[in-house]
């Protein structure tokens, strides 16, 4: 079968390579001019399935009003004249109640351990490299109140057996040594054993050339103008290159799905969240982190990648804006300079900001429309990096009439019909 893909990043990628693989004939089409240049470039680069939640949770809208007035806020609001903000805000409002926290979280830890497994069968089967450690994930409280506020999350955890430890500062350090340096900065934490980390940017050009060499088509600097269709099947979609033709078409675009869609007469409930990373040199490998910390305060990830650190996150809704605060760079130098002074090199870092596709319940838009040969592969928010080789191995065998290893008939569009 031809399968075109829409979209170059580590989703569209990966679904790319798993259809080929499968024994499809798959072309990719993205406006950049290689692979992973938006939102896959420059994430914070932990795969932690166990630590995947929805950021829609109970008590957010209180913590969200006390955030709006914090220096370092992990959550930006930059209201627009978009309505499209404001319905996806009372959709994600909606789902900040403890029944819905609990369903978001399990189906969002299904995708996410299974994309783990994976990635691992993928990395066994190829070598693939890509600055890979597989050290765990770290959730640090500073405050008794975060440390105890976990116990929703252990709850879901234990229900699916994912493995956890519940460490004091000592058990925090055993983990990360260079914590030592600054124990007296947190209580206690939640450790991920099985989560990853790894570069996506590196992750999703190796995985291109791999996929060329199975016979995958790739078309960078090509800009997707929208979608032909006849009845309920799509005939082609115009691009400023021409026509490109297929059987089954893949939408994997991260926040410009909808704008995609929209001109179908579909509403797909995905809304650009931006982030911000920086990445720094390491300078003192003793001071360094040895794998991913997620400092719970500010909701950022200060993740090693090989002689590099990244720190990403905060959540900033303000449409489709790409521009660089300096005040988010200050978030973010703050948090890591805090808990690992002197392991990087601040000062040299680089500065980049992206766009997550988020959905209002955080679970990503994975399966079929209402046009038959349409499918969807989107909404991943911050975790499209962690859910990517998932993702695209179920939409592989949907696409190939075949039934997934996991369960995915809440994973759908179908889920947001009421």
């Amino acid at each position: 079968m031809k399968v075109l893909v829409l979209g170059g990043g580590v989703v569209g990628v990966t679904t790319a390579y798993y259809l080929a693989y499968a024994g499809h004939e798959v072309t990719v089409v993205d406006r950049q001019s290689g692979p992973a240049l938006e939102t896959s470039f420059a994430n914070a680069g932990e795969i932690s399935p166990g630590y995947a939640s929805p950021w829609a949770a109970p008590g957010i809208p209180v913590k969200a009003a006390k955030w709006l007035f914090m220096r370092h806020a992990p959550l930006i609001l930059r209201p627009t004249l978009d309505p499209n903000m404001y319905r996806w805000l009372i959709q994600m409002l909606a789902n900040c109640t403890s029944e819905r926290y609990a369903v978001n979280k399990g189906r969002m830890v299904r995708l996410a351990e299974y994309s783990r497994d994976c990635l691992i069968a993928l990395r066994q089967r190829t070598a693939i490299k890509y600055d890979e450690r597989t050290k765990g994930t770290l959730q640090l409280f500073r405050t008794e109140a975060q440390l105890a506020g976990a116990d929703k999350d252990i709850a879901v955890l234990r229900q699916d057996g994912v493995p956890f430890e519940v460490l004091d500062r000592d058990g925090c350090i055993r983990a990360e040594p260079a914590l030592a340096n600054v124990r007296e900065k947190f209580v206690g934490g939640l450790r991920l054993p099985n989560d990853e980390t790894g570069d996506c940017f590196k992750f999703t050009n190796a995985l291109t050339s791999i996929a060329e060499s199975l016979g995958v088509t790739f078309r960078f600097g090509v800009t997707i103008q929208g979608i032909e269709r006849t009845g309920e099947t799509v005939t082609g979609v115009r691009t400023d290159a021409g026509l490109f033709t297929a059987d089954a078409y893949v939408a994997a675009m991260g926040s410009y799905t909808p704008l995609l869609l929209r001109t179908l007469g579909m509403r797909l409930p995905v809304y650009p969240v931006k982030g911000y990373s920086i990445t720094a040199p390491v300078i003192d490998a003793a001071r360094a982190p040895e794998s991913t910390i997620m400092d719970e305060t500010f909701k950022v990830a200060i993740t090693r990648l090989g002689d590099r650190i990244r720190v990403g996150g905060m959540a900033e809704i303000s449409g489709f804006s790409t521009d660089l605060p300096e005040a988010r760079r200050g978030t973010l130098e703050h948090s890591v300079g805090d808990l690992f002074p002197g392991g990087g090199d601040l000062a040299a870092a680089s500065f980049w900001s992206g766009l997550r596709p988020m959905t209002p319940d955080g679970t990503p838009v994975l399966g079929g429309t209402k046009l038959r040969n349409l499918w969807l592969n989107t909404g991943h928010g911050t975790l499209g990096w962690t859910m990517a080789c998932g993702s695209a191995s179920v939409l592989a065998d949907l696409v190939s009439g075949r039934k997934p290893e996991i369960a995915t008939d809440d994973l759908g569009l179908s889920r947001y019909a009421a």
